[in-house]
């Protein structure tokens, strides 16, 4: 039963205030389909690729040594390295310039303008370079006047109105250039009467907006990377995506292709020096035979001719070598920008030399590629340089070693040959000069070919080089709005539309100190409680006899209550005295009107004023207060009869005013005359109403309060602080006062404090279509 009752006094402040409740819930609902009508919603696009390896992607064995240049391998490092890539301002930047997001069109609607980029009804065209163009951040607003003309406002402060007018193909004259405007035509064609604004924005600005809005995301040891972006408008957003993913390929193409240009420039520089010299040794050979009259002598041995071959084989081989690293020495030699890049596997037969020269371009490649972001001071970029500087060192160094060791090899072979020379005592000394010769020719035709095959395969690789980035989801935005969420904003609405009030409820109550109800008395004192008064009107401060009112009834229920608790009286008059804590609470008030009500009930009834310092119950009754109570106590010769004075209209209803307000009015009460008035008056009337003064304010009641039966403690509703009830009950336990009770007063029924009162028809009360 407790745990019921706590509930329902939890519960009630809001149950009372359901209208306030429901009100601000209705208006945060309101408020929240307003917001969703006039917010600018966002659209969600995505798109997936996937950082391909150049290593698992080769078709051309052959020529795997010039294709496998990928800026990137597949560890998370290198992945991670793509996303500041395809992140970087510069990439962004030409994004945004290619698709000139930086000039924004606004069709105003009914409600708002929004932006339109697909199928626009303006086309614009500006006269100045794009230079200019980026860094202009103007606004102007087109009205469409008809099919052939059109206002422009904005471009000259001083327009008024619409604006100026101009047709559609006509320049239009701007601080910063001409501008022509041409109408679109068709389904999406302009709109006469249509307001159209036109927002140019510098490109660098709109460059950091969709910096800060690109989300770049990946899975460890993954090569997938899923990039997505929030706009206004679905289409500008899928298109952005797009864009970036081909602008990033392009920039890997192009890293690609200029180590492949690097290395094919190198081998026709060398064809170049090797068709000259193969030349000379052409005409040399041609003046031998022309001046010694040599002819073809092919009638060696077999054992000789085989054993010559073999050793000539070795010989061109090593001579080949030899010619390479000098090549690639001079290459060395001439290339002293560390941004320069080495040609790769150029048919010099050490292995350590290719995985030199390929680690060397990649660590070059990857320094330029750092440089577009960043300067050289960067510590990454140094660290570069020295790795850089250190390989060509070393390849330098090994490039040395080996042509020492070819050149061993090759003066042995030559010794060899001359050994094998010379064991052909037949052959004439002509024929021994033209085979010197033919050797020659056989060294530079074949290096020469050589480099043909290679520069076919450099042509071929450029032809088939590859993009970094496999698609494999093309930008998609979603067809609903992800900002503002319509659920979440309405459900927001309605959790704030409920949580407000009830919190301001709470916050009220929590900080509402006054005494409202009678649970509210009966948490602070335990002290009879004899009944409420409710509130009412000033033109109804006195109830009547024939009275329906909830202030009649109230007090005809306190009337009872009285005589229950003073039953026991007999014989004489019961003595009611009424006080309260402090001014205001209507304790006259509350006197006037129960005496009223006894009165009403055919019972003899004084009214005593002994609130003989501030006395207003004369003038609830109009009766005049020239003598009183303070001229009967100070005025020995004065009887009662001098003092009371009948209610006019109310037989059963007399009154003592207060009389004139004395200078001492405690020692005024203290007198024995007081004790002669209710010893005198007892035996005369049924009932004694004694208006006294506020105990929380003065002594003047407790110097009288010995003569009453009952104590009526006045507590006003909606006034009084609950802590000054703590007065009452130190009164009521030390039993100051007799049988002292509470009656609270002003009691709100409207607001639900207290029970309230009324029971019936009142038989005066007119309906409203009756008419006197």
């Amino acid at each position: 039963m407790k745990e019921t009752e706590y509930f329902s006094d939890l519960i009630e402040p809001y149950v009372r205030k359901w209208k306030f409740i429901l009100l601000c819930v209705i208006s945060a609902l309101l408020l929240s389909l307003l917001y969703l009508r006039y917010a600018n919603y966002e659209y969600h696009a995505k798109a997936t690729i996937k950082i391909k390896d150049d290593k698992s992607q080769n078709k051309l064995p052959e020529i795997s040594s010039l294709q496998n240049y990928g800026l990137f391998s597949n560890d998370k490092n290198n992945v991670l390295d793509e996303i500041e890539i395809i992140k970087s301002r510069n990439l962004i930047k030409s994004v945004v310039k290619d698709l000139k997001f930086n000039v924004q069109m606004f069709v105003e609607g009914r409600v708002q303008a929004h932006e339109v980029y697909v199928n626009k009804p303006l086309n614009i065209n500006f006269s100045i370079t794009d230079s200019i163009l980026h860094k202009i951040d103007t606004t102007f607003n087109i009205r469409i006047n008809s099919s052939k003309d059109f206002y422009i406002k904005g471009l000259d402060e001083e327009t008024d109105n619409d604006g100026e007018l101009y047709d559609f193909g006509e320049s239009v004259p701007t601080t910063f250039g001409d501008v022509i405007i041409t109408p679109n035509i068709g389904q999406y064609a302009t709109k006469i009467d249509s307001k159209i604004k036109i927002k140019v924005s510098p490109l660098n600005g709109i460059t950091s907006h969709y910096k800060n809005k690109l989300q770049i995301e990946t899975n460890e040891l993954s090569s997938i990377i899923k990039l997505s972006i929030n706009d206004n408008v679905r289409q500008k957003a899928e298109l952005f995506l797009d864009k970036l993913i081909e602008k990033y390929n392009e920039d890997v193409v192009n890293d690609k292709q200029m180590v492949i240009k690097t290395t094919s420039d190198f081998i026709n520089n060398r064809l170049e020096i090797v068709s000259r010299e193969l030349g000379q040794v052409d005409l040399t050979a041609e003046d031998i035979q022309q001046e010694k009259k040599l002819t073809d002598l092919a009638t060696q041995s077999n054992l000789m001719l085989r054993n010559e071959r073999e050793n000539e084989s070795k010989i061109i081989e090593v001579a080949n070598q030899i010619q390479l690293i000098d090549y690639m020495n001079d290459h060395l030699s001439e290339s002293t920008d560390v941004g320069d890049l080495l040609p790769a596997n150029i048919g010099i037969g050490d292995d350590n030399i290719a995985q030199v020269t390929k680690r060397h371009n990649e660590l070059v490649q990857e320094r330029n590629r750092l440089l577009k972001y960043s300067s050289e001071k960067n510590p990454t970029v140094v660290n570069l340089t020295n790795q850089i500087n250190q390989l060509k060192t070393n390849l330098s160094q090994s490039l040395s070693s080996i042509k020492s060791s070819n050149e061993i090899t090759y003066n042995s072979l030559l010794s060899e040959n001359a050994r094998i020379s010379s064991q052909i005592y037949s052959a004439p000394e002509k024929q021994r000069e033209f085979r010197d010769i033919k050797r020659q020719q056989d060294i530079k035709e074949s290096l020469y070919l050589y480099l043909l095959e290679k520069r076919e395969e450099s042509a071929i690789t450029h032809g088939v080089s590859s993009p970094n980035a496999k698609i494999v989801d093309k930008a998609f935005a979603s067809s609903k709005p992800v900002s503002p969420k319509k659920i979440i904003i309405i459900l927001a609405a309605l959790i704030l539309g409920f949580s407000a009030p009830i919190g301001l409820i709470y916050l009220m109550n929590l900080l509402d100190t006054k005494v409202h109800t009678v649970k509210d008395i009966k948490k602070q004192v335990d002290v009879p409680f004899i009944g409420d008064i409710p509130r009412s009107n000033k033109r109804m401060q006195l109830i009547n006899k024939v009275d329906y009112s909830p202030k009649a009834e109230a007090f005809r229920m306190v009337r009872t209550n009285i005589d229950f608790m003073l039953k026991s009286v007999d014989n004489r008059a019961k003595t009611i005295f009424v006080t309260s804590t402090t001014s205001k609470e209507g304790k006259s008030h509350t006197s006037i009107n129960l005496a009223l009500s006894l009165s009403f009930s055919d019972k003899k009834v004084l009214l005593v004023e002994t609130d003989i310092r501030v006395p207003k119950a004369t003038n609830y009754l109009n009766v005049k207060n020239e003598i009183g109570l303070t001229n009967y106590i100070s005025d020995p010769h004065l009887t009662l009869k001098d003092v009371i004075k009948n209610l006019e209209g109310n037989e059963f209803l007399d009154v003592i005013p207060s009389g004139v307000i004395p200078p001492n009015p405690a020692e005024l009460l203290m007198s024995d005359r007081m004790q002669e008035l209710f010893d005198e008056v007892k035996n005369k009337y049924d009932y004694i109403i004694v208006d006294t003064a506020a105990v929380g304010l003065v002594t003047d009641t407790m110097l009288i309060g010995h003569h009453a039966d009952l104590f009526i403690y006045v507590v006003r509703a909606n006034y009084i602080d609950k802590r000054q009830l703590h007065l009452a009950e130190n009164i009521y336990n030390e039993k100051r006062l007799p049988n002292m009770t509470i009656l609270l007063n002003a009691v709100n029924h409207k607001k639900g404090n207290g029970y309230g009162y009324g029971y019936g028809k009142n038989p005066n009360k007119r309906k409203w279509w009756k008419f006197s």
